[in-house]
C-alpha cells in the first residue's frame, strides 16, 4: 500500500463507524431491512477499499515484477485472490 494509503485509512475509519452502527441497530432490535441496508452499505464500502488496494498493487508491485521478469508469482497471487473472492 503506497499511493492511496491515506485515502484507504480514511475510508476504513468511516466503514468502522458504519459497522459499529450495524451492531447498535441489532442490539436495539431495529427493523431488519434497515439493518440489512446498513450492512450492504458497509459491504459495498469494503469492496471499494479492495478495489483501491488492488489498483495500487497492480500499479506498484505487479508493475515492478513485470519489469523485472518476475510476473508469474504476481499473476498467480491475483488469480488466487480472485478465486477466493467469488
Amino acid at each position: 500500500m503506497k499511493t492511496n494509503k491515506k485515502v484507504t485509512i480514511n475510508r476504513l475509519k468511516i466503514i468502522e463507524g458504519h459497522l459499529r452502527k450495524v451492531r447498535e441497530m441489532v442490539e436495539e432490535n431495529r427493523y431488519c431491512i434497515d439493518i440489512l441496508n446498513q450492512s450492504l452499505a458497509v459491504q459495498n464500502a469494503l469492496k471499494r477499499v479492495d478495489e483501491i488496494i488492488l489498483e495500487d498493487h497492480l500499479k506498484t508491485c505487479v508493475s515492478k515484477a513485470i519489469k523485472n521478469n518476475r510476473s508469474e508469482k504476481s499473476i498467480r497471487e491475483i488469480l488466487d485472490l480472485l478465486k477466493r473472492k467469488s
